[in-house]
């Protein structure tokens, strides 16, 4: 994936996080991702306890707190033992 982001209204694009680094799509109710690269002019996440990547304009996502992470590490460790983990 690769592509540069194109900044609108003179924003300044925003860095994108390391791969695997989890945020939040605001834009999908607070939904957490893992931030998986660049498509163009948006961001491609994927969902923690595995499953279709989806993509976000980065102005939609922020880092995810220390309780989003926690939660979203615990869920992709229940989905693991349950064999849910893709």
């Amino acid at each position: 994936m690769s592509g540069t982001y194109v900044p609108v209204n003179g924003q300044e694009a925003p860095r994108p996080p390391a791969p695997g680094t989890l945020v939040v799509d605001t834009a999908r109710d607070d939904r957490v991702g893992e931030f998986r690269g660049v498509a163009g002019p948006r961001w491609s996440l994927r969902p923690v306890r595995g499953g279709a990547e989806w993509e976000v304009d980065p102005a939609y996502v922020r880092l995810a707190t220390p309780i989003e992470r926690l939660r979203a590490e615990t869920a992709r460790c229940n989905a693991r033992s349950e064999g849910r983990f893709l």
